[in-house]
């Protein structure tokens, strides 16, 4: 809507039949001013798009795919997703070998009676619900987990967004001031022909050269600026960071209505994945400490031996010694549940509590985030609607005022460009307002997590 390019302007100037060349340098300044008010064609606009390469939507989409902390999350959803089945299997069973019962002075398994050798097998069960408990457990945290993949899939997304429409806002930026030192070039190359002829002052050619020089000192830090959000973006998708960053300007017509907060409110606690993970987090907390409350109940341990036994008895005793076989039950009595168990619970009655505690505070900070983010939409999308349809109508009014009064002589040519210079400087705060509500959306959609958030 607003750009402006001094090729296109001079060739719209041969294209209409007006040559620069051999006409006072007045009057070529004068026609330069005047183009630049006229709209430039739809053709020229597609072309400068052309050259660009990357949407702000397929950015997000490079991020998502590519970004090594997001897959080193899902890595670790994936490997909490292997825990419930191992925590909620019966441990491994012991096997033991003894050999009992050997005479220190031969060693022979004939000798002594008792000489034997034992096979066994043990096995732990823990009291009846605990191992359900810990499967349950498990599983809630690896759901929490999935969520905060799920969460960092938004959050990466929103850092993509603003840094993509800061270097949006950049890029326009640097063309106004492109413009704006064109201008000021036209305004000395002027200034110094009617100074040397006599009918201008020196004052204005520094003035100019002044304004110049600050432009070119604002020119190299918003460069510096884009190179430092160039970097992050490249970061964020997993490119080196020197790639060069080519961005699609996409044409908005207005600003899109936005839900209320109350209903955005409302679909972040269906939808946000980080409000999610809280509710999980809470019932994975509940499922810990009914296991603590399980655990005064005793663990059992069942066992079974078999001694294999050689020789033979005295006569009197029967002659072949027989196997022997024995069993095994045991049980883990909770001696010190004082200052174990009953600790235990008090525990993760508090972590429960942290829980539900940092669910609660979590709504908070999503509802303002959600608040704040609406509130800068709103301001931005005002601001836009005021730049495009008052301000710089106006200014453009102003311009053309001030040239129509330029050529009677009733305003001086310094006042004159500063006039346009303070078009270009509302068409800097234009872009930005755009740059700024559409990071407002980001923020928005990031707070609510899915979902349209338009009306």
């Amino acid at each position: 809507m607003f750009s402006f390019q001094s090729k296109m302007v001079a060739a719209r100037a041969r294209r209409v039949g007006i040559p620069f060349l051999g006409f006072p340098v007045e009057v070529r300044l004068l026609v330069w001013c005047v183009m630049l008010l006229v709209p430039i064609s739809a053709g020229a606009s597609q072309s400068d798009r052309g050259t660009s390469d990357l949407t702000v939507q397929a950015a997000v989409v490079v991020a998502l795919e590519d970004n090594p902390s997001l897959a080193a999350m899902q890595m670790r959803y994936e490997a909490m997703q292997e825990v419930p089945s191992q925590v909620g299997t019966l441990p491994d069973p012991m096997v033991n070998l003894n050999a009992m019962n050997f005479p220190t002075d031969s060693f022979d398994r004939d000798q002594e009676g008792m000489t034997q050798l034992q096979f066994g097998f043990s096995q732990v069960f823990p009291f009846p619900g605990k191992l359900d408990l810990k499967e349950e457990a498990a599983t809630f945290e690896a759901v929490a987990a999935g969520y905060s993949v799920d969460e960092m899939r938004v959050r990466l997304a929103n850092s993509v967004k603003t840094t993509w429409w800061q270097i949006y806002y950049l890029d326009r930026a640097l063309e106004t001031l492109e413009k704006n030192k064109e201008l000021l070039r036209q305004f000395i190359s002027v200034a110094k022909t009617k100074y040397e002829t006599g009918k201008g002052l020196q004052q204005d050619i520094l003035l100019a050269q002044l304004e110049l020089s600050k432009l070119m000192d604002q020119g190299i830090k918003l460069v510096a600026l884009r190179k430092h959000q160039a970097i992050k973006l490249n970061t964020l998708m997993d490119r080196p960071a020197s790639d060069q960053i080519s961005l699609v300007a996409p044409q908005y017509r207005g600003m899109p209505d936005i839900l209320s907060e109350a209903a955005l409110f409302e679909l972040a606690d269906d939808a946000r994945p980080k409000l999610k993970e809280r509710e999980i987090q809470v019932e994975a907390a509940r499922s810990r400490l009914a296991l603590a409350e399980r655990d005064r109940y005793p663990d059992f341990k069942l066992g079974v031996m078999y001694g294999e036994r050689t020789g033979d008895n005295p006569p009197f005793m029967g002659g072949s010694r027989a196997d022997l076989f024995s069993v095994m039950v045991g049980a883990k009595i909770p001696l010190y549940a004082g200052r174990r168990q009953s600790r235990a619970i008090s525990q993760k009655n508090a972590e429960l509590a942290r829980n539900q505690y940092a669910l609660i505070d979590e709504k908070g900070v999503v509802r303002a985030a959600i608040a704040g983010a609406a509130t800068d939409y709103q301001r931005s999308r005002e601001q836009y609607e005021l730049f495009a349809k008052g301000i710089i109508p106006q200014a453009e009014q102003t311009v053309q005022s001030m040239l129509a009064a330029y050529q009677v002589s009733e305003v001086d040519f310094l006042n004159l460009v500063r006039s346009q210079m303070t078009l270009f400087n509302y068409e800097l705060l234009y872009w930005k307002s755009v740059s700024e509500a559409r990071q407002a959306l980001a923020r928005l959609e990031a707070a609510v997590g899915k979902g349209s958030i338009y009306e």
